[in-house]
């Protein structure tokens, strides 16, 4: 009801969803007719985000959030408490939480390179199958939740323009244009995964002063279980979802 009345109180012919209809976000609608050709180009624009160093230091940021929201939402649903995520201007971060076994810490551990291809995954699936209007609506509650474990200034303005560009999105876009929007970030989220997964190998390979900042070493150093042995995981997990991306493609 909030949501409504905030939502009436602005410009109704400026908006593309002039009212929150419960019942709407869940019926799927047509899905974009979309050409191999056409697909092509919104993956060079996502691209464009996620290899070049000049946007990737700004699109780079709300990877590393997506990443430490991985590690917490593993750890909330292995039984562990969050205390708190921080995000920091050299692309790196922390998910801070605490609780009795290895299970969770195996678990949050994992998902944190793998969470940028999961999110980018479901995004393309959602859109692929008309369902563009939940996975905005979603992104933007899980954003603002988010505010709640943010335990630093920096951290705090990442989430704040994300939920900024979210909210644009919602309030001022056509269906159209959110479903092309998503697409992109879906598919930059996939890029920024594999590039991830690449940084990471490399520090193992060639950076090996800075292991401590790797989850796969991280990982080797709770259940010494050898770093590699994660990385292949990482790997099979992100394979995984570009395939999973490929056939919602297909399949819409």
């Amino acid at each position: 009801m909030v949501i409504e009345l905030f939502i009436a109180a602005l410009d109704p012919p400026t908006l593309a969803w002039p009212a929150l209809a419960w019942p709407a976000l869940f019926t799927p609608t047509a899905p974009l007719d979309l050409s191999p050709a056409l697909l092509l180009v919104l993956l060079a624009v996502a691209a464009a985000l996620s290899i070049p160093r000049t946007t990737w230091q700004y699109f780079g940021l709300f990877t590393t959030l997506v990443h430490e929201l991985g590690h917490a939402f593993a750890a909330v649903l292995t039984g562990r408490v969050v205390h708190g995520i921080r995000i920091h201007r050299n692309h790196s971060g922390d998910a801070l939480s605490s609780g009795r076994g290895v299970f969770g810490v195996v678990v949050s551990g994992v998902l944190g390179y793998p969470a940028p291809a999961i999110v980018g995954a479901a995004q393309l699936w959602a859109v692929f199958h008309g369902y563009t209007a939940l996975a905005l609506f979603a992104g933007g509650v899980v954003l603002m939740v988010t505010l709640l474990v943010i335990r630093n200034l920096f951290g705090v303005v990442v989430v704040l323009a994300s939920v900024a560009v979210s909210g644009l999105l919602w309030f001022y876009a056509m269906p159209e244009v959110q479903s092309y929007a998503l697409l992109v970030l879906g598919l930059a989220l996939l890029v920024g995964s594999v590039r991830g997964l690449v940084t990471v190998i490399g520090v193992h390979l060639r950076h090996r002063d800075r292991l401590p900042s790797s989850d796969a070493y991280l990982l080797y150093r709770r259940t010494h279980v050898p770093s590699p042995v994660w990385l292949a995981l990482f790997a099979v997990i992100i394979s995984g979802c570009l395939l999973a991306a490929l056939s919602a493609y297909a399949s819409r």
